[in-house]
């Protein structure tokens, strides 16, 4: 008994003096969902951070005699020993219509190699590479190991550099989001007066406005002649505009009930700035829940981009987005050749349940009252 009581001693101790951060890393690591689905983001971002080093070869590499050729499996193991292969492809032109058939023959084996030479690429846009982490043996062979395109691109880089801009584009548009409703939210929570009636009456506007209808609109303004990149960040501001709003009116709410706490009236005697009251004092007490707010809210960002480039009025070739390559699957009788088209989707899906898993987890950690 005496030794249970020194134990339950110590370990209440330890959280007495445990700072706010541990305790919430403390109760989120006992969600198993929320950790494998970090874990999973993790690996997405590792690819946003490098595409070209997971790319097996350059995403706008065309051949149209290699169309919708199909998924070379990788296989790792050859006879019993470590020795990665993908079969060989084998292909007959359709004599009633013309097409070009493909089929895997495993047969016909091409050498596959982990951490092998490819095209040249700078690793962070910075430090200069040629090392992939697979690839084929032989320089001169071409693996698809998510098949191929109707131009016969790569599906598996095309996938990748795609991951790098639809998980970016989330990611700075939530950014933007809770910067512009954590300063308009605080300055119409601490102030009110006229600056509460401006900032609440925009944001009235904003959310009585349908938000499909302005995303159409402020899309279709782009100039058709606009580069990539100043598309890309015109359609993250344009997201970011429009998604601020609630956590704009969360952030009023909580700057509403902690300007009369006893801890910001003792900040305001002891002389601090408006500014330090504001950033040093009231934002930290629920900083916990603006993350979990934003870890739920990049999902949504997500699907946003991948809708308006599936449409055709966000990101647009030869820019690559989960948007762009979904486009490839908008004819059905594209989709019947090549259903492996269709994998953008299942990772918006894989991506948009993991966030929406850490955003859980995140909401219960930071709650306190929470087992």
């Amino acid at each position: 008994m005496a030794i249970a009581s020194e134990t339950t001693s110590a370990a209440e101790e330890r959280i007495s003096v445990a700072s706010n951060w541990t305790l919430v890393w403390w109760r989120f690591r006992k969600h198993k969902l929320a950790l494998v689905s970090a874990g999973i983001l993790a690996l997405l971002y590792a690819v946003v951070l490098c595409p070209d080093f997971f790319s097996t070869q350059d995403p706008e590499r065309t051949d149209a005699r290699q169309a919708f050729i199909p998924i070379q499996t990788l296989h790792l193991f050859d006879d019993g020993r470590l020795d990665p292969w993908v079969p060989g492809i084998v292909g007959k032109r359709n004599p009633v219509t013309l097409r070009m058939e493909w089929q895997t023959d495993p047969s016909k084996k091409t050498r596959v190699g982990f951490f092998v030479k490819g095209p040249a690429y700078r690793l962070l846009g910075l430090v200069p590479m040629s090392t992939h982490l697979v690839g084929p043996v032989d320089p001169n062979d071409r693996i698809f190991l998510l098949g191929s395109d109707r131009l016969g691109r790569d599906q598996w880089s095309r996938i990748m550099h795609g991951t790098q801009t639809s998980m970016t584009i989330g990611l700075v548009a939530v950014t933007l989001s809770v910067v512009l409703g954590v300063v308009l939210g605080g300055i119409s929570g601490y102030y009110g007066g006229w600056p509460d009636q401006v900032i609440q009456r925009l944001i009235e506007l904003l959310q009585s406005v349908p938000t499909i209808p302005i995303w159409l609109a402020l899309s279709a303004a782009l100039p058709r002649d606009w580069t990539p990149t100043q598309v890309f960040f015109a359609i993250t501001v344009i997201l970011s505009l429009i998604g601020w709003t609630t956590l704009g009116r969360e952030v009023r709410g909580r700057f509403l009930a902690l300007r009369e706490e006893d801890f910001v009236l003792a900040a305001d005697l002891a002389g601090a700035s408006q500014a330090r009251i504001i950033l040093r004092h009231m934002v930290p007490t629920f900083l916990s829940h603006i993350i979990a707010t934003s870890s739920l809210a990049i999902p949504v960002m997500i699907i946003n981009e991948t809708s308006l480039s599936f449409l055709g009025l966000g990101i647009r070739p030869p820019a690559i987005s989960w948007g762009v390559l979904l486009q490839e699957a908008q004819n059905i009788q594209t989709l019947a050749l090549a259903p492996w088209l269709l994998i953008p989707g299942l990772l918006v899906i894989v991506a948009v349940l993991a966030f929406n898993l850490v955003g859980d987890g995140l909401r219960d950690a930071s709650d306190p009252y929470s087992k």
